[in-house]
């Protein structure tokens, strides 16, 4: 029997197969377990990844709120976003939708950072999160946000060597 491989990604790997319905819409709380479940792998980048942990974790937290208040009627990520349209408040900087986008966008970038350190195994740390800041986030932020991201990244290589 072949021996299987436990990686910091397995949690958040076996969760993924249930955050879809049948129907083949996103559900709440299994879409939000499985973020949950990649904080524990963005730790493994030490004190450099601590402000996208922070983001990530305050935009599940935000959501959890949402959905415990009525998980009957927020168990589709839909449905959060559709009620907030229709209230005229999915725009707003702490709305649910908002929240939603912003960790959307924060697991492009993992994954993409995640990618690059698997298919560029000759670029340092540096490179593989410029370039996923570059491909994912850069055209969100503004011109103060990027350069911060960029006196961030030499640090990265300092938890990421950690981490091997």
């Amino acid at each position: 029997m072949a021996e299987q491989t436990v990686t910091v990604f397995g949690p958040a790997l076996e969760l993924m197969k249930s955050v879809k319905s049948p129907e083949g819409e996103m559900l709440t709380k299994p879409f939000l377990d499985v973020c949950r479940n990649v904080l524990p792998v963005i730790d493994k980048f030490g004190s450099s990844m601590a402000l996208v942990k922070s983001d990530v974790g305050g935009n599940i937290s935000r959501l959890d709120a949402k959905y415990d208040s009525d998980p009957s009627a927020n168990s589709l990520l839909y449905d959060i976003v559709r009620a907030e349209v229709a209230a005229k408040t999915a725009k707003g900087s702490s709305s649910c939708s908002n929240g939603m986008l912003w960790l959307t966008r924060a697991m492009d970038f993992l994954v993409e950072l995640f990618r690059n350190l698997n298919d560029h195994s000759d670029w340092t740390m540096s490179q593989c999160a410029t370039a996923a800041y570059t491909s994912t986030l850069k055209k969100y932020h503004g011109w103060i946000a990027s350069t911060a991201f960029t006196v961030c990244d030499d640090s990265f290589c300092v938890g990421y060597e950690c981490w091997l």
